[in-house]
């Protein structure tokens, strides 16, 4: 089945980067279908789209809020997914959810918090 594992969250600084990793498995990553996105959830906030990129990268998408300061990319042969955060600020804040569409379904990981704050 499908799998996601998120990592690398943590507690930083504003201004500081953060790499956040997903651990992909139980389907054929570089299948054409399959969209990988970076969404995120603050407290008391709708969950909002982050970063999607789809199969051999042919296609990155960025939310309004930051674009310009992160970066999403795929290792397909470790079938990874990474999100790249810089210039934090506290309003960063959340727990970050790597997902995986097919055809109009998604698969979650847990969840992971990033808090950005001094």
């Amino acid at each position: 089945q499908v799998q996601l594992v998120e990592s690398g969250g943590g507690l930083v600084q504003p201004g500081g980067p953060l790499r956040l990793s997903c651990a992909a498995s139980g389907f054929t990553f570089t299948f054409p279908s399959w969209i990988m996105r970076w969404y995120r959830q603050a407290p008391e906030k709708e969950r909002e789209v982050v970063a999607s990129i789809s199969s051999y990268s042919r296609t990155i998408e960025y939310g309004d809020s930051v674009k310009g300061r992160f970066t999403i990319s795929r290792d397909d042969a470790k079938k990874m997914v990474y999100l790249q955060m810089n210039s934090l600020k506290p309003e960063d804040t959340a727990l970050y959810y790597c997902s995986a569409r097919f055809n109009g379904n998604d698969y979650w990981g847990q969840g992971i918090q990033v808090t950005v704050s001094s």
